[in-house]
Parts: structure tokens; C-alpha cells; sequence
């Protein structure tokens, strides 16, 4: 009798090794989302009060992230920052991919002097950095939450632009297309019936993606004093003003920043599985 057991396929390996790898971001991002729907659940502190006699605590039972210079509860504020790095990365990429849609549709249903003009508006924007782009922004406008979103939402239009551009010329050649065109659609409707419906199948993939990059470079323009400022719970104005302790107190900068990389890097994770399974690629 033979008792030999199946040997797993090379595909069952690798499909048993992604799923883990996969349970961890996505239970993070969980994680996250409770932060920042309700952050009453994670933590009873008030995220502003501040008690001098117990500022630049280490991580304790009472305290698990330590206090900061003015006494507050570290932990506390990271989960309410959650719900400001999150809300401005999400309405940044939000704005980003409906200009950027708008945009590139556009120009690849116009005519060729319209498309060329668009197309190189948007490879202009896409050669500056996206940090540069956006300071660039805030520069004539003036520091905070409103500001700090429609720069960022500028820097990244751009990206989202060229691709359903290029997705706008695809489709627009394909044989359905073509078919509707002859029955006499109108070029509105057959954008909004056919084109669009084909061209955006992907964006909301790689805005998952973009949304960890948004959230980067938000944190990162706060970091300069463009974005919420103090006393604000947001992770990057967090880590500015936790700076000049950082020899003393290095929970009050690290812990927030591991926060906001786990957030990104999780987030990165979740996007590039989805963007293979639309690939067809697993």
C-alpha cells in the first residue's frame, strides 16, 4: 500500500506563505481604522491634557508609549493622530485622483492639439518632486490642514493624469468602442458608458497604494510646520516637536514614527497584493 502524502505544488507554498504575510498588514490597517473611527475604544486619555509632573516619563504600565515634554500620554496622541495623518492623506489622494482622472480623460478623448497641451502640463508637474510641488503650493497660500491637502492632492494629479490618459487612448481604439461610436452615440455618453467605466478599473488599486505616499509626505510637510499645528495630534507635527528631546526621550519621537512607517508600510502591502490579484498575476 502506498502512504506517501501529496507533495504541495510550488504555487500551494507560495500561496500558504502570502496569506500570512498578508493577515498582518491587514489586521494593522484594522487596527488603524478603529483608531481613527472611534479612539475611545483604544484610549480613555484626553489627547491635549498635559501634567508638567510627569513629563518625559519612560514607557510604563501607566504610560505605554511614556509622556512627552509637556506630560502627555504618547500613546493617546498617536491613536488620535491616527485620525489626522489618515484623514489628510485619504481627502489628499481622494482630490488627487478625481483631478487626475478629470484631467487625463480629457485628454485623451480631445482632439490632438488639446492632448498635447494637457500631456505636457502633466509631464512638467511630474518632473518637480512631489514634496517640492507641494511646498511650492503652500508658499502662496499660508500653513494648515486645507492648505497642506490641496498641495499634496496638486503633487500627486499628476500621476493618476498619465495613467488614465493612457488608459483613455486604449480604450477609446477598442472594437466596442468603435461599434457604439457608429451606432451615434454622443461623445459624452460614450464616455461616461463606455471609456470611463474601463479606464477607472484601476485607480482605486493604486490609490490604496498612493494613499501610504500621501500620507508620507503630509507628515513630512508637518514635520516643517505646513500642516495642523501644535498642539495637534498629527504624527509628523508630533515628531517635530518631540525633536529636541530625542537624547532623553526617545519614545516621544520613535514610537509615533514607527506608527506612521507600520501604517505606510502596511498599506503598501495591502495595495501591491491587490494590484497583482487585478493583474491576473495570482
Amino acid at each position: 500500500m502506498d502512504i506517501s502524502l501529496p507533495v504541495p505544488s510550488t504555487a500551494d507554498v507560495r500561496a500558504g506563505r502570502r496569506v500570512p504575510a498578508l493577515v498582518v498588514p491587514a489586521a494593522f490597517l484594522v487596527l488603524v481604522a478603529v483608531a481613527v473611527l472611534a479612539p475611545r475604544l483604544l484610549t480613555g486619555t484626553d489627547p491635549l491634557a498635559a501634567d508638567p509632573l510627569t513629563a518625559l516619563q519612560a514607557p510604563s504600565g501607566a504610560h505605554w508609549f511614556g509622556t512627552d515634554q509637556l506630560g502627555r500620554d504618547v500613546f493617546t496622541r498617536v491613536v488620535y493622530g491616527a485620525r489626522y495623518s489618515l484623514s489628510i492623506g485619504l481627502a489628499a489622494t481622494g482630490l488627487s485622483v478625481v483631478a487626475g482622472a478629470l484631467v487625463g480623460l480629457v485628454a485623451g478623448l480631445s482632439p490632438r492639439a488639446v492632448d498635447e497641451v494637457l500631456s505636457r502640463a502633466l509631464d512638467v508637474l511630474s518632473a518637480f518632486p512631489e514634496v517640492l510641488l507641494a511646498l511650492l503650493f503652500i508658499a502662496f497660500t499660508e500653513p494648515g490642514t486645507p492648505s497642506l491637502i490641496l498641495a499634496i492632492a496638486l503633487a500627486f494629479a499628476p500621476r493618476y493624469g498619465r495613467i488614465v490618459r493612457a488608459q483613455t487612448l486604449l480604450v477609446r481604439r477598442a472594437g466596442y468602442v468603435e461599434q457604439a461610436r457608429t451606432f451615434g452615440l454622443s461623445g459624452a455618453r460614450l464616455a461616461v458608458r463606455h471609456i470611463l467605466p474601463n479606464v477607472l478599473g484601476p485607480l482605486p488599486i493604486l490609490a490604496t497604494i498612493g494613499l501610504g505616499s500621501a500620507i508620507v509626505n503630509a507628515a513630512s510637510l508637518s514635520f516643517l510646520g505646513m500642516g495642523p499645528q501644535p498642539p495637534s495630534p498629527e504624527w509628523g507635527a508630533m515628531l517635530a516637536e518631540s525633536r529636541s528631546y530625542l537624547r532623553v526621550a526617545w519614545w516621544s519621537a520613535i514610537l509615533p514614527g514607527l506608527a506612521l512607517t507600520a501604517t505606510v508600510v502596511s498599506l503598501t502591502a495591502v495595495g501591491r497584493r491587490l494590484q497583482a490579484r487585478f493583474e491576473g498575476r495570482h
